[in-house]
């Protein structure tokens, strides 16, 4: 039987997802932003950004987007399904919690404090993945977590430990944000140790850390790991693409590409007033968009002596992978983890 994962517009097979981009937000706010009352977005111009994004994408070739937009973060998967339907792509949404530092809604810290929170997250991820988001019967088809600079929180490890409990029963995959990179590693260990399955983990934001140790510890482990800022330079503690490019090419040249993804982590509207970067950032994310994979940095590997083979692996094989697709690499061996290069 194939597998099929849920999207806006209801389940599709994984082998019909094709080019895909496991990280991007079509609208995004920091918790709070609803309460400022002079800047409410209005819907229609929100669908109208989305449908130029997803037709530039299509451009490129891309049928599938993961929007990684939390639950406490603006997620709205009825104007994703419009815009799913209108442009004809793929969008599968989110279920989770953005980290401590820009999200922790006082709801569950009271909750957390109570000792109770981790239940209702639990119930809150189970509900969401098998019956929908409230009375929309929409289901989302990955759950997000996230962890802060240099350490997970006990408030965020509520999160990865519900998202794991889950991921055992339902098999969605994970889907995470580390933060100016750090914690990639701790993270997906204590996912397997709390049971998830690795080749459904995908440690992402791991582009914010050019040091090959910090990725093949994590990539030891299993996990995929994306390089999913593309276009973010010097700015929350990133690196420049060019520096995230050479570390790309070597953990390709290592063998690891059967392990890695790549997307942008766009952020095409948002919600709220919007931000202004400050003086000479604007040079520095002026790449910042749902393309620049496919016209700037695609090219640089080839460069650099990636192949095609290694590029449609990235984008097409392994996000297929982690979605239930046969897998060539990840194995079990007698119930130990094998990893065949």
């Amino acid at each position: 039987m194939s597998k099929r994962v849920n999207t806006v517009l209801g389940p599709v097979d994984v082998k019909d997802l094709g080019k895909t981009l496991m990280h991007e937000h079509f609208f995004f706010g920091y918790a709070g932003y609803f309460g400022n009352s002079l800047y409410q977005n209005d819907k229609n111009e929100i669908i109208r950004i989305g449908l130029e994004v997803a037709n530039r994408a299509k451009a490129h070739g891309v049928q599938t987007i993961v929007d990684a937009t939390p639950n406490d973060s603006g997620r709205d998967p009825e104007l994703l399904r419009e815009i799913a339907e209108r442009s004809g792509i793929n969008i599968i949404f989110s279920t989770g919690y953005y980290y401590e530092g820009e999200g922790a809604p006082a709801y569950f810290k009271f909750k957390q404090g109570l000792g109770i929170a981790e239940e209702e997250i639990y119930e809150l991820f189970m509900s969401e993945i098998e019956n929908g988001v409230g009375r929309t019967g929409l289901k989302p088809g990955v759950i997000k977590l996230g962890s802060s600079k240099d350490h997970i929180t006990d408030y965020e490890q509520m999160f990865f430990r519900a998202a794991a409990k889950v991921q055992k029963e339902t098999g969605i995959p994970i889907i995470t944000h580390t933060q100016e990179g750090t914690m990639g590693p701790e993270q997906a260990q204590l996912l397997i140790h709390e049971g998830a399955d690795p080749k459904k983990i995908l440690i992402g934001h791991m582009c914010g850390n050019t040091d090959i140790q910090y990725h093949l510890r994590a990539l030891e482990q299993g996990v995929f790991v994306g390089f999913d800022r593309f276009g973010i330079q010097k700015f929350v503690g990133a690196p420049m693409d060019r520096d995230r490019i050479g570390t790309l090419i070597g953990l390709l040249g290592l063998g690891y590409a059967d392990q890695l993804m790549m997307a942008h982590d766009t952020v095409n509207v948002w919600l709220g007033k919007e931000p202004v970067f400050p003086n000479g950032m604007e040079k520095l994310v002026e790449n910042w968009h749902i393309a620049h994979v496919f016209e700037n940095i695609i090219p640089a590997l080839k460069n650099g002596g990636v192949t095609d083979e290694q590029i449609e692996t990235m984008l097409v094989k392994n996000p297929r992978t982690i979605f239930g697709g046969e897998s060539s690499k990840l194995t079990y061996v007698d119930g130990e983890k094998s990893i065949v290069r």
